[in-house]
């Protein structure tokens, strides 16, 4: 057995997900890195071994209340698990933060602006001081009273709710309104308070379509419903509800995305009237720092912020701890690239890389010692020039005295390590093995790791294929002027591969995910526009619970249910496809009600699920489970590996091209009911580039990635470039926004953004072949990319 002082962590036995009893030592404060090709095993050791075992043993040191739930969230399988200390994960949160967290509630920098204006800002002459919360959004004492602290109001008007005013109300003119038998009530309703819902509504008294739309009343009649052949209708109480109540409420209170989005069409957004968007009451705008309010201070670029607390004329003891303070608290986070956000910037509008960043920032500053941090990609979204700036905080981390795990693919992260934990040799039930731990030099002996043919590889450039591919015409964009892009022009040619390249906000996302989507999708029904079809290919979650997985995001599940329902047991029974399917009463388990996995609500922390404890996962009743088709019932089937779902659906020509999809991009280990909360945003992404190639279309089709290769082995980016490269030999245009110099050297044309990030960006340095971009003076891309491509 390890002695508490041994400088190792030991782990013997784990079997979590598709590890093989793997035993492993790793050195205590270094930097570690576990490599291996996508489902190899890597981050079932980092994260559901390591940081799960640290995270029961906190909870064994809590109160019994806690202990109860230990057994109902599952310690992850391993026989012993010696010389770990305390863990603090940063992992690339896949939930979408909150509309009012911003990158100041993140980081709590905002907590350190907010304290310097109440002790230190200039109050106007006879006005009370104020605490720290009053320059708060988020709080009562603080938030403007019209907008509630948002910034923004929604509104309607008659335009929006009524398009067509030539249509009368029983034709629909109040598109707002829901449709079926809510709509046709609403109509009812209105026939028998004496409206006319027959006239053209452009003829209604002007009067009238104002109540009609915009009323608060809600009155209670008693409606006639008109006979219908074969069917009797009583006579009932309704209530009226106008279009923009009805609007607004679906908007506030609805938990159906589709309602919400279809309510948001009938609405617009616009800066509160009350406080210009600045979210905060009067009393709290009316103070100063450095002639500023804390609104302006807020909406700046962290950079400029630094240089304005700089440059601030001393105020007094206070002004001057706090505003040091504060600069102490910005440094780490521009020293990883993300000087160019401002605090005021929103969460979910952020990248999960910049996210993980932040908090890893944050961490820098806390002054923790001694502890384990598990870090899930911290590269993700990194230009190579960023990266260099990473690699100088985790050597910091470890510098304090802590030990650094990194689950990483990029190869500078990974030569930089002193540790290295190779786990493969491939995917799924093909890997589970440590191939190698130890020195990064020592992995060059290790025939069988993927890991080693990148890292070893010589230096000089691969031979590329001459391309001989040319543009057949290009969308062109001029004048752009959204976030940090201001009058760019830019032009994409068709038919090819186009790379879009740039440091960390240099505005790549804002130019291909906003710029030239909306150009494109506002001229798909153009007569004569080359392109026909746009698909943007994200990496948002394919679902946001365990109810959502591969199997139903890409159809394959309906294709399964049908071959179940027509096997001769189901027919017996008199059961249709609904029986075997998880999400509707019947064949599911009620316990779960179909999800596999039960929610465990925990005390001052993050809730989590835990297998089922009826079905045991399977998602199914004991009858609906006795049903099988070749010899498996239908949770077996959905544990099947993509890999093992092609060959046993072989002769089902339906399933086997949904399946062949999958796997020709890589995705063959994946489980085909693993839930969407155990994917990765760069699976998510895969998933659905993959349902997209198993439907391709001859019209021409534009395809627009952001950072496809992100969280990418460099074996697997092959894979997936074979499938990108083979989409433009087959007539459509591929455009992609990325960081791997070797993806942008293989590309047929090159846009790069910057020359910095934030407000220093937002400009096209370059574009051109990626010879003509790598020899670009003054484009941050440009060195990186000669070294990839050898010149």
């Amino acid at each position: 057995m390890h002695q508490s002082t041994d400088p190792y962590v030991g782990v013997r036995g784990a079997r979590e997900h598709n590890l093989r009893g793997v035993d492993v030592d790793i050195p205590r404060d270094a930097l570690t890195v576990f490599t291996g090709v996508s489902g190899s095993g890597k981050s079932s050791l980092a994260f559901g071994t390591l940081y799960a075992e640290a995270q029961r043993r906190y909870f064994e040191s809590v109160a019994p209340y806690a202990r109860r739930l230990i057994h109902q969230i599952g310690a992850p399988k391993v026989d012993s698990v010696t010389g770990l200390p305390p863990a603090v994960s940063l992992e690339q949160r896949r939930s979408t933060p909150g509309s009012r967290s911003s990158v100041g509630t993140v980081t709590l920098l905002s907590n350190s602006l907010r304290m310097l204006y109440s002790r230190a800002g200039a109050y106007p002459p006879g006005a009370e001081r104020l605490d720290s919360d009053s320059f708060s959004p988020n709080t009562a004492a603080g938030a403007c009273p019209s907008c509630h602290g948002i910034g923004r109001i929604h509104r309607t008007d008659e335009q929006l709710l009524v398009p067509d005013p030539d249509l009368s109300i029983r034709q629909g003119a109040i598109a707002a309104w829901p449709g079926a038998w809510q709509g046709k009530n609403l109509r009812d309703i209105l026939e028998a308070l004496g409206h006319d819902v027959d006239a053209p509504w452009r003829e209604l008294p002007a009067r009238d379509r104002e109540w009609i739309l915009f009323t608060e009343e809600q009155p209670v009649v008693t409606v006639h419903p008109v006979r219908e052949a074969e069917r009797i209708q009583r006579p009932y109480q309704g209530t009226y509800m106008s279009a923009h109540r009805y609007v607004m409420r679906t908007f506030a209170d609805s938990k159906s995305a589709s309602l919400r989005a279809r309510a948001e069409k009938f609405l617009t957004d616009s800066p509160c009237p009350v406080c210009e968007g600045r979210r905060l009451r009067p009393e709290a705008l009316a103070v100063t720092f450095a002639g500023r309010t804390i609104a302006e201070l807020a909406a700046v670029p962290l950079t400029e912020l630094d240089g304005v607390l700089a440059s601030a004329p001393p105020g007094g003891e206070a002004a001057r701890v706090l505003a040091e303070d504060l600069r102490a608290r910005i440094a780490p986070v521009t020293e990883l690239g993300l000087g160019y956000l401002s605090l005021g910037r929103t969460a979910p509008s952020l990248s999960a890389g910049e996210l993980q960043r932040l908090r890893l920032a944050t961490q820098l500053k806390s002054g923790l010692f001694g502890v384990v941090y598990v870090l899930d990609e911290p590269s993700a979204g990194l230009h190579p020039a960023d990266t260099e700036a990473l690699l100088t905080v985790l050597d910091r981390l470890k510098a304090a005295g802590n030990t650094v795990f990194v689950v990483e693919h990029d190869l500078d992260v990974v030569r930089h390590a002193d540790w290295l934990v190779d786990v493969g040799p491939l995917a799924g039930e093909h890997g589970g093995r440590v191939l190698h731990s130890g020195p990064p030099a020592g992995l060059a002996d290790v025939a069988e790791s993927a890991t080693a043919r990148h890292l070893f590889a010589s230096l000089e450039s691969p031979e590329r294929p001459r391309r001989v591919r040319e543009a057949r015409g290009a969308v062109r964009l001029s004048g752009v002027d959204r976030h940090n892009l201001r009058g760019v022009t830019a032009e994409f040619p068709l038919g090819v591969f186009t790379a879009v390249t740039g440091v960390s906000g240099s505005g790549k996302s804002t130019l291909v995910g906003q710029a030239l989507a909306g150009e494109v999708a506002g001229r798909l029904a153009e007569p004569g526009f080359p392109v026909r079809r746009l698909v943007e290919v994200d990496q948002k979650p394919i679902g946001r619970t365990p109810r959502s997985n591969l199997a139903t995001y890409t159809g394959l599940f309906d294709v399964v249910r049908r071959l179940f329902t027509a096997s001769d047991e189901a027919r017996a029974r008199g059961w249709k496809a609904g029986r075997f399917s998880f999400n509707v009463p019947g064949g599911r388990c009620e316990t779960c009600q179909g999800e596999g996995f039960v929610s465990v609500e925990l005390l001052f922390l993050p809730s989590t699920y835990a297998p089922c404890p009826q079905c045991g996962g399977a998602r199914y009743n004991a009858e609906t489970l006795q049903v099988r088709y070749e010899g498996l019932s239908i949770a077996e089937v959905l544990s099947l590996t993509v890999e093992a779902a092609a060959v046993f659906f072989a002769q089902v020509p339906a399933a086997a091209r949904s399946l062949r999809a999958l796997e020709d991009i890589g995705l063959g280990y994946l489980r085909l009911g693993q839930p969407a909360t155990e994917l990765s945003g760069g699976e998510a992404q895969r998933i659905k580039l993959a349902t997209e190639l198993q439907r391709l279309r001859r019209d021409h089709t534009l395809y627009l990635l952001d950072e496809p290769t992100t969280g990418l082995h460099p074996a697997d980016v092959r894979v997936l470039l074979r499938q990108l490269h083979g989409l433009v030999e087959a007539g459509h245009s591929v455009v992609v926004v990325e960081h791997d110099m070797d993806v942008v050297a293989g590309a047929d044309w090159v846009i790069d953004l910057g020359p910095g990030g934030g407000a220093e960006g937002g400009r096209v340095v370059a574009s051109g072949t990626p010879s003509e971009v790598a020899r670009t003076p003054g484009s941050r891309t440009a060195g990186y990319l000669a070294r990839a491509l050898g010149v």
